[in-house]
């Protein structure tokens, strides 16, 4: 339980961050699964789509990102004349970690003439060698919008591949790569809290495993789960996605009630969370903003590379 001396230290703080943001003309974005006193501060708060388009429009001399680090290089491949700061660049992601470079670059060559699709949680290096980036809100669509006769690599994850070809029926080839997140509920554990709880509808990430999503009464990415909460008629919601998410989708939909899917860790809320988004914290984004560090500095070369499959997706949504 945070104390009211705790309450009035963070407040202040936050207040700090909020008046050297306005000093040095710099624009806080933050994900959905950040601590939710970091989200309170954001100028905007949102899913990796969303957030991407925020980053390209941003006219703010500096771009606080409070995510990990894919999602602040992918903010410097759309803005690279802005500086792009990473609280904590130990903040980053088991996809992104499993799909390294050099071993992607074999896999793609050992598939000639594959359009490759990948998913926007992948390194700087992964987006230049790619055809076109997906998220999750669009992975569906994109995949079905290219042509049926050539052959597509679908990378790093494989789960919201097996999704996307579930969807539409075709054949992707994909990284083995998984979000350790998505991978950590306990099916034991959540069908008995669905028992628990007869009328609650369960939403998932298509992050998660096949058969969480095959229970599932609704899957999407963070911005459309919270969406269909809103304008759900029931009162009770199971949620399958990093635990943070229930911060917003609560202010969003005050009035239902909102459970996290369970994990196979007994840690302290019984929910999955993401490490490396938990490491970001008021403090750290204070001082990455006080003196301008880390911040993410990409080679000309790998930005004109990168920016292209990362143009294509914003003109297809």
């Amino acid at each position: 339980m945070i104390t009211t001396e705790k309450k009035k230290n963070r407040s202040a703080l936050q207040q700090e961050i909020k008046e050297l943001a306005r000093q040095k003309n710099a624009l806080i974005l933050a994900h959905y699964y950040q601590y939710p006193e970091i989200q309170e501060i954001a100028d905007f708060v949102g899913d990796s789509l969303d957030l991407s388009r925020k980053a390209k429009a941003a006219d703010k001399e500096i771009i606080v990102f409070a995510g990990v680090k894919f999602m602040a290089e992918t903010a410097k491949i759309l803005n690279p004349n802005r500086k792009v700061l990473l609280p904590d660049l130990a903040a980053g992601c088991s996809l992104a970690d499993n799909c390294p470079p050099d071993k992607f670059a074999e896999f793609v060559a050992a598939h000639p003439g594959h359009t490759v699709v990948t998913y926007i949680n992948c390194s700087a290096e992964i987006k230049a060698m790619s055809d076109i980036i997906c998220t999750s809100s669009n992975a569906v669509n994109i995949v079905a919008s290219l042509p049926a006769d050539k052959p597509i690599i679908f990378a790093p994850d494989a789960n919201l591949g097996r999704y996307v070809m579930k969807q539409t029926g075709g054949q992707l080839v994909l990284w083995n790569g998984a979000c350790v997140v998505h991978e950590a509920f306990s099916i034991e554990k959540l069908v008995k809290l669905m028992t628990d709880h007869p009328t609650a509808r369960l939403v998932a990430h298509p992050e998660s495993e096949t058969h969480i999503l095959d229970i599932a009464d609704f899957v999407g990415s963070t911005r459309k789960m919270i969406d269909f909460i809103k304008s759900g008629k029931n009162d009770t919601y199971i949620v399958a996605t990093e635990a943070g998410i229930l911060h917003q989708m609560q202010l969003e939909a005050p009035g239902k009630t909102l459970l996290a899917a369970p994990s196979h860790e007994d840690n302290s809320c019984a929910c999955s969370e993401c490490a490396f988004m938990k490491v970001n914290t008021l403090e750290k984004l204070y001082r990455s903003l006080l003196n301008e560090t880390p911040a993410i500095e990409l080679s000309p070369e790998l930005i004109k590379k990168a920016v292209l499959p990362l143009e294509k997706m914003l003109q297809f949504t």
